[in-house]
């Protein structure tokens, strides 16, 4: 009798361990258990944690909640100003509502990324290429309020779309070299010309202090003859002034006695005094 009875005990407890292990379910941190009875949802969105469930009725899905990071594969368009490009992108999105993600749509981690790419290609062809290069960041808000307006309804919140390369035809990529050479050629040479104009108005400056002053242009002559007389390899031109050699050779004359002197011509073309 007592073997009958410690035979039935140990089998009612072999069941009972069997009964729990198949009920109890565990929920990570990072998740969220949606339970179907018979097919249809029940009960509110069960935590993290341990939760039972009855064997063979019921059914506890698992939603991850976690930021997903989704890679756009590169698409290809025509930009709004005829231009070819690939465009790649990623999105970052998360699951706020369980029980609208698995009810609502099939798949949608499939949905969001067949939305995404829609939405790119459509982004492309209503941009400028010099958009997609330059402007992303309006281009990125316009991309995720694209993606995330269907997105709602599945129970799926976009937090951040990022475009993460546009790939040119090698013919753009020559242009825009050419171009850009072409923008900075010209600058330098605006550039150059401005310091041309400046040094003009300095020089103008320059020479009419010199003409005010004649001595400085000698002084500057004799600084000019110094700074080339310090290289040992070049051959010094100096110029004399006319007024200079006149002033020697007025110097080498012999002086004559005033009787000697031949009077000077007269310019009127008159007579000679006698």
């Amino acid at each position: 009798m007592v073997e009958d009875l410690v035979v039935a005990v140990a089998a009612a407890g072999s069941a009972g361990l069997v009964y729990l292990a198949s009920a109890a379910r565990v929920v990570k941190q990072y998740e969220r258990g949606v339970l179907f009875r018979l097919g249809r949802v029940t009960g509110d969105v069960r935590p993290p944690g341990l939760n039972l469930i009855i064997p063979f009725v019921d059914r506890l899905q698992k939603v991850n909640m976690q930021i997903v990071t989704l890679p756009i594969p590169a698409q290809e368009g025509i930009t709004r100003d005829n231009v070819t490009v690939r465009v790649d992108a990623v999105v970052y999105f998360r699951v706020v509502d369980a029980t609208s993600a698995l009810v609502k749509v099939e798949d949608y981690k499939f949905a969001v990324s067949q939305m995404a790419q829609t939405s790119l290609r459509s982004i492309i062809g209503k941009s400028d290429l010099d958009d997609l290069l330059s402007n992303r960041e309006k281009l990125n808000q316009g991309l995720e309020l694209m993606i995330d307006s269907p997105a709602v309804g599945w129970g799926v919140q976009v937090d951040r779309v990022e475009i993460k390369d546009v790939s040119l035809p090698d013919t753009m990529k020559r242009s825009m070299a050419r171009q850009a050479e072409a923008d900075r050629e010209r600058r330098a040479r605006i550039i150059n010309a401005d310091a041309e104009f400046q040094a003009s108005k300095k020089l103008a400056e320059a020479a009419q202090q010199m003409a005010d002053t004649p001595a400085a242009l000698q002084l500057r002559l004799l600084q000019t003859v110094m700074a080339v007389s310090a290289e040992k390899n070049s051959t010094l031109v100096l110029p004399i002034p006319v007024e200079l050699l006149h002033f020697l050779e007025r110097g080498a004359q012999p002086s004559l006695p005033e009787k000697d002197r031949e009077p000077a011509a007269h310019t009127d073309g008159g007579p000679h005094p006698g």
